[in-house]
């Protein structure tokens, strides 16, 4: 364990949020162990979006020119009709609300292995492990691994996700903390047989959506499939074999291309499978433990701002560590700084009215027809919400 002035903290996750947390923290002159349940750094993955006030944690990071560098610029939107004829066309951007030239959009396994790289020499990682059970003591946390390794820290952060372990062994069964859009989706890749290239096809038809998303030329697409539903599946959630048969079921007899989507997705070795869902929580933190991110407030990718939130929230979290001596009044600082932000920005999506995937028909035509008052050219400034918040100096 290296010494550090002000203590030692152990991170669970290396995806966006855990390596972030960490880089902060060791440059504030903790020790810092981050433990990963994969084996290594996931690669590849689709495309995510650092915006506004995440941009300004990215350049304090000095990560910027990196991450600029792996933007995949997506050109076009095209929106299409149930029988695949055109509904609109618009900038990617004017959708999203992002800026052209100061948002980036990156491959979420390019961003961690950026994040990765910066730390990897200063912080301890621990590929293929996770925390099996936490036991708090008056002066640290005792943390056994699920490797049978016991240590101990002075304070743990879970940055593990939306189905975070570290929360549900603090803060008790995450079904309580979710809050159900109404949506499920599967994502998986296929191959580009489309001649897609920089740009997106969104279908849809009332309650039910598909995606296929082609970062730069690449010979692979990011596919995508949402549907409506009224409850969480929560039977399937755990049966993967269920998972593909609930979104066969749900496509059955649609047209354009789905019928080759649901077979792609049978047939793919990397299908995902989830409800489009936050997280909400009162408080984010209990006695040494904290969390960070999708862990603590993940706001759906119908919005668009996980990572941003996650890259903020790090920097906040780690600047209130450092700022307060007591543990318990920096957990509240950065609750009490951020949480008006992450509000924000969870409040941008309803149940069941993300604009992307309306319900109705009439909800449908109404959106197409906005979307064809939208120009096709990038907005020149953003949504409100990602620059909500102005961060304190590092």
């Amino acid at each position: 364990m290296r010494s550090a002035s002000k203590g030692t903290v152990l991170v669970s996750g290396a995806s966006i949020a855990g390596p972030a947390v960490a880089f902060w923290l060791h440059r504030y002159g903790f020790a810092v162990t981050v433990v990963e349940k994969s084996t290594g750094l996931r690669g590849g993955g689709y495309p995510i979006d650092v915006r506004g006030t995440a941009v300004e944690v990215a350049r304090r990071m000095g990560i910027l020119p990196q991450l600029q560098e792996a933007h995949i610029e997506s050109r076009r939107l095209t929106f299409l009709n149930a029988d695949g004829s055109e509904a609109a066309v618009v900038h990617p951007q004017a959708v999203t609300g992002g800026v052209e030239g100061r948002d980036v959009e990156v491959r979420r396994g390019d961003v961690a292995d950026i994040l990765y790289g910066t730390v990897r020499d200063e912080v301890e990682f621990v590929f293929d492990d996770s925390i099996e059970t936490l036991t708090e003591r008056e002066h640290g946390v005792d943390v056994t691994f699920r490797s049978g390794v016991q240590r101990s820290f002075d304070l743990v952060l879970g940055a593990d996700g939306m189905h975070s372990r570290t929360r549900e062994s603090v803060f008790g069964p995450e079904r309580q903390f979710h809050r159900y859009l109404g949506y499920c989706f599967a994502i998986f890749t296929m191959p580009n047989t489309f001649g897609l290239s920089h740009e997106v096809l969104i279908w849809n038809t009332p309650g039910r959506a598909a995606a296929l998303y082609a970062v730069g030329d690449s010979d692979e697409l990011h596919a995508f499939l949402n549907f409506a539903h009224p409850e969480p599946p929560y039977e399937a959630l755990r049966d993967p074999e269920a998972q593909r048969d609930l979104v066969a079921t749900t496509f059955a007899g649609d047209g354009w291309e789905i019928p080759a989507m649901v077979a792609a997705m049978r047939d793919a070795n990397d299908p995902f499978f989830d409800t489009v869902s936050q997280v909400r929580m009162p408080c984010w933190s209990s006695g040494r433990v904290a969390l960070v991110g999708d862990a603590a407030y993940a706001p759906s990718f119908l919005t668009g701002q996980g990572s941003s939130l996650a890259l903020v929230g790090a920097y906040m979290l780690a600047g209130s560590l450092a700022a307060h001596h007591d543990h318990t009044a920096a957990f509240a600082a950065y609750e009490r700084d951020i949480r008006g932000f992450v509000e924000l920005n969870q409040a941008r999506v309803g149940e069941g009215d993300a604009a992307l995937f309306p319900i109705t028909a009439e909800a449908l035509e109404k959106r197409n027809n906005k979307l064809r008052g939208l120009v096709s050219m990038p907005p020149e400034t953003g949504h409100p919400a990602h620059t909500a918040l102005t961060l304190p100096e590092s």
